[in-house]
């Protein structure tokens, strides 16, 4: 199993808008290096925090898990969507995405709280210049956020 931290905006696709639907696909993301995780390296069942980014108070906002494999992600075909890719055509699709199911909602673990936990120093959102995103987590810092949160 492995872990990941995903971020998304909330007025986009909240934790509760994931609690509401249950699934969500993960779509838009246009960066090379996120698509290939979730290419190569996602599988159904690891888990996810949910991260709440571009916001008033960054942070984790919940727990969910991959609950598909990837596959094209429909946003790159429509003109009207913001994540059209001209480039992109439905025989060879550029963007992938995976489904996310909700599992928890949390207190928000803010950027502040998680900058202040020696335990997560290497946690790549808190690195400087890291703008991914979808980064992976390693177990030891999947459970002390685990722990931090009660969870």
């Amino acid at each position: 199993m492995s872990y990941w931290l995903m971020k998304s905006e909330p007025e986009e696709a909240s934790i509760l808008d994931l609690q509401s639907a249950g699934t969500l696909p993960w779509t838009g993301v246009r960066n090379y290096q996120a698509r290939n995780f979730m290419r190569d390296a996602m599988r159904i069942g690891d888990g996810v925090l949910f991260y709440h980014s571009s916001c008033p108070e960054p942070g984790i906002a919940g727990l969910a898990e991959v609950a598909s494999t990837a596959y094209p992600d429909a946003t790159q075909f429509d003109p009207k969507s913001k994540y059209f890719d001209p480039k992109s055509s439905p025989e060879s699709p550029r963007w992938l995405h995976v489904d996310v199911r909700w599992r928890q909602t949390t207190r928000l673990l803010s950027l502040a709280e998680l900058r202040e936990a020696p335990e997560l120093a290497s946690l790549r959102i808190l690195q400087r210049g890291n703008r991914l995103s979808i980064t992976p987590v390693t177990p030891a810092e999947w459970a002390a956020v685990l722990k931090r949160l009660g969870a």
